[in-house]
């Protein structure tokens, strides 16, 4: 029944165009050198996707959290992750087809450290990123635009250094599709 709901279909494409501007804004972004831009493309845009579109989280992570705490139902989480992706996949195409250089489109372990380092930085900065959303799900749009933008905008320039900063894996899993470029995939 839940398929024949014009909010579920409208949920779905919700999901898509806001990760599709997400991670197309956050890959525009990456071409600047350094973690900086991409941090606050990302904040900026989180913030603004919630102020605008309301509800889509543009995030897997976020879609399961709110799966394991029973705040969606299954079909609903199931097809917000593949619209989630898909989006990102799209993105990630439009971004690779727009830009001279492909490198800054993957998120990547840094030299800087080892797989596990990048997880253990990558895990935190998902966690304060999922507590931010469940703490403003109870606030305006205005106050939850701010608090997840800052939120996403913390995360990436902590995670960063380490591991890209994705905290989404929809992020990561876009350009990984368009460029064939798996490396340490599992870790973001």
């Amino acid at each position: 029944q839940e398929l024949h709901s014009g909010r579920f279909w409208r949920g779905v494409l919700a999901e898509v165009v806001a990760t599709l501007i997400f991670v197309g804004v956050v890959l525009g972004a990456s071409a600047a050198p350094g973690p900086l831009a991409p941090a606050l493309a990302g904040g900026l845009a989180a913030g603004g996707l919630v102020c605008t579109l309301g509800g889509p989280q543009a995030n897997p992570a976020l879609t399961l959290a709110l799966l394991c705490t029973r705040k969606l139902s299954a079909l609903r989480g199931a097809a917000g992750v593949l619209a989630q992706c898909a989006g990102a996949t799209l993105a990630s195409a439009a971004a690779r087809a727009a830009l001279p250089d492909d490198t800054g489109l993957v998120t990547r372990v840094s030299a800087a450290g080892t797989a596990g380092t990048a997880l253990a930085w990558e895990t935190f900065a998902t966690f304060q990123l999922a507590l931010a959303a469940f703490a403003a799900a109870e606030h305006a749009a205005p106050q939850a635009g701010l608090a997840l933008g800052s939120a996403v905008a913390t995360g990436a320039l902590a995670a960063g250094p380490f591991s890209g900063g994705s905290m989404n894996p929809a992020r990561s899993l876009g350009p990984a599709i368009v460029t064939g470029v798996w490396d340490d995939h599992w870790v973001s």
